[in-house]
């Protein structure tokens, strides 16, 4: 017996042709031979070389045969690599991995075969055509060192980071993304974030009453444990307290600020932290932004529910626009803008009464801002713009925001244009819209996802809900986003004796590459990877065919 165990050889087939053999074939590898009849090969057959070489010719042969006939391609060549990895790397589970990148991608695909059905042979088409997104799509592969100390991380019962999060929905779900990063950092776990009500809406609504808690948890459950509340044994600690933590802050800032005290007291109390934790991360927490900024954050049951309700009705008879109106009255006042000259005095009186509220560069006058681009566009400037764009007098639109200074009347000049104009409060049907009534956080959720589903987004004013939207839908396979070239185009919009033909051409060329092409965040310090997911959350076909080269980005 140990005579014949001397004789085994152990031969390395690749797994392109394993996944190709038939079982029958895999097992004839696997299992001894029987040793053989008369009528057989003779039994040194078995041992020429030249037999062994002809047989691992033809399995490949075989193999390359079936690949290159894509009969039955393998991992390698899926055409999402990236959701292929074990569910460390990514997701809880692969039957999980396939619904988020289904979930992502599906609603690309739709409002791309409804533009082609709805608009194929009219001018119109133009104004719905998706940008070329380059063969980009989502990948979040991280690195074998991260997933090394994942194990370690998500075990660990002696650290726990509680944060407090202030502002509107969108700038409450930023810091709840570098609240995750911050406690992978620190290898700590993070207590369900608090979420401070807000002093102008007085929204009292919880992380649970927004965010899907259970999804939230599992996705990240390799990366950061998160748990409701602290455990017992940590009810009775002082937390180690940060009120200021500085701007922009690097990793190795927080570890050498926080950790030791951290590992002394067992409890980190954080608040205030927007813009705190740098822009510029290790690609493995780059990537961790987007995976809890486009898989983890899923919005509730209910809002995600009657979100969808909403943007099947607008979808219903074609391709539709949404806009992000910036025309509530703090706007105007935190911005130092004027919304016109009928409510132009009680602006100005109420940023004298409230300077506090003044968010914009106060040594600016209003018209200074208005140059610069740093003013809401106004219900005109809006109508104008998009007529240049070339947006159908038919076009549905889906107008997402807080109601105008002045009402309705106000949007007055867009509906003139676009009658085909609506809001939730005109999409949604009689009680839909209750259990949400009076928290703004709710609302702007349900906004959030109209926006997100359509096919054309413009936002009016930037805001971290048109940045969040920018990034989602690059991170989707960049779908179509405008983005006011407010700076170069008001310039034209003030020039009364210009030919609206003359006009029209000169904004498309100003935006022709501002219409959410893909736009590498590497080519600037300081973007956030959740505005512009290019290079370390995407990965990017090369070619037209899904089994020619492809080319992960950012691993």
């Amino acid at each position: 017996m140990s005579k014949l165990k001397k004789q085994l050889s152990y031969i390395s087939v690749p797994s392109q042709i394993i996944n190709s053999l038939s079982s029958s074939s895999l097992q004839s590898l696997l299992v001894s031979p029987k040793k053989p009849s008369k009528s057989s090969f003779s039994r040194n057959s078995y041992k020429n070389p030249r037999f062994w070489f002809l047989t691992l010719f033809l399995v490949g042969l075989f193999g390359m045969l079936k690949l290159g006939f894509n009969l039955d391609p393998p991992i390698p060549f899926s055409p999402y690599p990236c959701f292929t990895t074990s569910p460390r790397d990514s997701f809880a589970s692969n039957e999980q991995q396939n619904g988020q990148k289904d979930e992502i991608l599906k609603g690309f695909n739709e409002s791309q075969a409804l533009v082609s059905k709805g608009f194929e042979d009219s001018e119109e088409s133009e104004f719905w055509k998706q940008p070329d997104g380059m063969g980009y799509r989502p990948c979040l592969h991280f690195s074998r060192e991260y997933r090394k100390y994942s194990n370690a991380i998500v075990k660990d019962r002696r650290k726990y980071l509680l944060v407090v999060v202030s502002g509107g929905m969108n700038q409450q779900r930023n810091q709840i993304v570098d609240a995750v990063v911050i406690a992978r950092i620190l290898g700590a776990a993070l207590v369900v974030p608090i979420l401070q009500v807000n002093v102008i809406w007085g929204d009292e609504s919880e992380f649970s009453d927004i965010f899907d808690l259970e999804h939230f948890k599992s996705v990240l459950a390799n990366d950061v444990r998160i748990v409701s509340s602290l455990p017992s044994t940590h009810l009775m600690t002082r937390p180690v307290e940060e009120k200021r933590t500085p701007l922009h802050v690097s990793p190795q800032w927080i570890r050498a600020r926080y950790l030791r005290r951290l590992n002394r007291e067992g409890v980190l109390l954080l608040r205030g932290l927007d813009s705190r934790l740098s822009k510029d991360l290790p690609s493995d927490l780059q990537k961790l932004r987007c995976k809890v900024a486009f898989h983890a954050l899923r919005f509730a049951p209910p809002i995600l529910q009657l979100g969808n309700k909403l943007a099947e009705r607008m979808r219903n008879k074609g391709p539709y626009l949404s806009l992000h109106l910036r025309m509530e009255k703090d706007v105007w006042v935190r911005t130092g803008c004027l919304p016109g000259p009928e409510y132009d005095e009680m602006i100005s009186n109420e940023r004298k009464q409230r300077p506090e509220l003044l968010t914009a560069r106060s040594n600016m006058t209003y018209h200074e801002r208005k140059l610069a681009g740093l003013c809401p566009l106004n219900a005109v400037e809006v109508t104008r713009l998009l007529k240049a764009l070339g947006a159908p007098k038919i076009a549905r639109i889906y107008w997402a925001g807080g109601e105008p200074l002045g009402g309705k009347e106000a949007l007055l000049p867009l509906i003139t244009e676009f009658p085909h104009l609506y809001n939730k409060e005109d999409l949604a049907l009689p009680g839909e819209l209750e259990p949400f009534a009076n928290k703004a956080s709710l609302m702007a959720a349900i906004d959030y996802i109209v926006s997100e589903n359509s096919d054309v987004f413009m936002p009016s004013h930037g805001g971290n809900m048109g940045h969040a939207i920018q990034g989602h839908r690059a991170y989707a396979g960049h779908m179509k986003y405008i983005t006011p070239n407010k700076r170069q185009m008001l310039h034209y919009f003030l020039n009364s004796s210009l030919p609206e033909a003359e006009f029209n051409r000169i904004i498309k060329e100003l935006h022709s590459e501002s219409l959410g092409q893909p736009e590498l965040r590497t080519s600037k310090a300081g973007r956030d990877v959740t505005k512009y997911p290019v290079p370390e959350s995407a990965w990017r076909q090369i070619g037209k065919h899904l089994n020619q080269k492809l080319e992960c980005v950012g691993n």
